[in-house]
């Protein structure tokens, strides 16, 4: 049963107020007698911001940690959406936070700068094989080393320049 289902009968829900960024949300939902908000973790956690656990998938409370995150990451299936393009919300797991996030990169099949192109995937290779310890001090979760690797191989199979030569080939 959806979570809306179970609150199905209690009419229909407000429509909210609108916020920008992690500072506008927090401000609006102090500003407003009963709301709840729903913000970046990292920010929550460096402003030491109230937070609640939340029922998954498999029925469990989880609060929001690294782990919980890297649960809903490691336990998605990546292969599923073209590009990598998960949306990790309600994935499976008992230690799985149901909200999860990844954030994306996108860029053209032929970019019209191959070389710009093929900077960023270095800079992007890099970030894989050597920033997962300052992704974690940052509070963010690194990619599962097994979706990284894929994404390494689409970038080979996919990115090209004009001559149909991949743009950036990874070192691992």
């Amino acid at each position: 049963m959806a979570l809306a289902d179970r609150f199905d009968h209690l009419g229909e829900w407000p429509v909210g107020i609108g916020a920008r960024g992690n500072e506008g949300v927090v401000g609006a939902v102090a500003r407003t007698k009963g709301a709840i908000g729903y913000v970046e973790y990292a920010y929550a956690k460096q402003n030491k911001l109230a937070y609640t656990t939340l029922i998954n998938k498999a029925g469990k409370a989880v609060a929001p940690t690294i782990g919980s995150f890297a649960a809903a990451a490691g336990n998605a299936n990546w292969d599923a959406a073209p590009g990598f393009g998960v949306i990790l919300t309600n994935e499976s797991g008992a230690e799985t936070w149901p909200v999860t996030s990844a954030t994306f990169v996108l860029m053209r099949k032929q970019p019209s700068d191959p070389a710009a192109a093929s900077a960023a995937l270095k800079f992007f290779d890099w970030v894989y094989a050597n920033g997962g310890k300052m992704a974690e001090e940052l509070d963010y979760v690194p990619m599962p080393l097994g979706v990284a690797g894929a994404v390494r191989k689409l970038w080979a199979s996919e990115i090209k320049d004009a001559s149909g030569a991949p743009v950036y080939a990874a070192s691992r």
